[in-house]
């Protein structure tokens, strides 16, 4: 429980509410993917909306911002970058989860979903700006979407140097095969696009209109927010675009390099072809051919055929084909 921006003392939960608008203040209540019992136990004392108890407790929303009666409940997409020895057709890059934020002006409800998005950090941090706090439970979800962005990019950062391992791969003079690692990629930065692109309207919403429970000095807040995430938001676009890229440059490539495969075949297949043509020709069983009983006849006609091989090759080589 917070009064005047300071945390109070622990108080029953099941007075915590009470005690709050006593006192002028408001509770913070933190969940860890509660259970449906547990959730709708704890929505009849702060009147939470059905629906988004629902929600909150199934999870796998879109980010989105719902506004019941004198609350409001945000959905936030969280994002954390998964570390790997090397990027892999397999490897998984971004892993999400959820936070769920239900707000109403004395109390601030947070549901996590997913191992990493703890807030006991976030929490200490905000203790310590009590100016903040004073302005009631929407700094608490100010805080709790500007530390859901800012994961974001540090995600756009660490797959950038994914891409730029990528891109240096697909274009080094050795021939390689990164079509799956690079399709991979794209898939895991999808997850990311999807929770950061949605994100916006939300706080568009936040920092323009006149709601209730957002006190006017905190859309200033939730503005540099909106900047952030529209940053975050064309960061992880020109990645998409960039690996779009790489993409078509890797098949472009591997359709190249086909290309000088089939170019070398059909070179030697011609250069083998002289020698099999003038073979099969002295290799009919015929009496009258020339040149069958002269002396020097075989070994010139070795010399034919080892002097057109050599011209022919030269030819290949000069035109690239070889």
């Amino acid at each position: 429980m917070y009064v005047d921006g300071r945390r109070q003392a622990p108080v029953p939960p099941h007075d915590a509410l009470t005690t709050a608008v006593a006192q002028g203040g408001f509770v913070w209540l933190g969940l860890y993917e509660p259970t449906e019992e547990e959730l709708t136990s704890i929505s009849e004392r702060y009147g939470l909306h059905p629906l988004a108890v629902e929600d909150a407790v199934y999870a796998h929303q879109r980010p989105k911002l719902e506004h019941y009666d004198d609350g409001l409940f945000m959905v936030l997409k969280t994002a954390t970058y998964v570390e790997h020895e090397e990027l892999t057709a397999t490897s998984e890059v971004v892993d999400t989860g959820e936070v769920m934020v239900f707000l109403g002006p004395s109390y601030v409800i947070t549901v996590r979903h997913g191992s990493h998005s703890g807030l006991t950090d976030l929490r200490a941090r905000l203790e310590d700006q009590r100016d903040l706090l004073c302005l009631g439970p929407s700094a608490v979800l100010y805080a709790v979407a500007d530390l859901v962005v800012d994961s974001f990019v540090e995600v756009a950062v660490a797959v950038t140097e994914d891409v730029d391992e990528l891109e240096a791969s697909v274009f080094s003079p050795q021939r390689t095969d990164d079509i799956g690692r690079l399709y991979q990629l794209k898939r895991e930065l999808m997850s990311l696009r999807k929770a950061v692109s949605p994100l916006e309207v939300p706080l568009q919403k936040l920092a323009e209109r006149q709601i209730d429970v957002v006190p006017d000095p905190m859309r200033s807040y939730f503005r540099d927010v909106q900047d952030h995430a529209i940053r975050v938001r064309d960061q992880v676009g020109g990645l998409d675009e960039l690996l779009s890229s790489i993409l078509q440059a890797s098949l472009a490539r591997t359709t190249l390099a086909d290309n000088e495969d089939m170019r070398k075949i059909s070179a030697y297949a011609g250069i083998i072809a002289v020698p099999t043509a003038i073979a099969g020709i002295y290799g009919m069983n015929f009496e009258y051919m020339p040149e069958l009983e002269w002396r020097y006849g075989y070994p010139i006609v070795l010399l034919v055929i080892v002097a057109v091989v050599v011209m022919l090759y030269r030819g290949f080589k000069r035109n690239g084909w070889l």
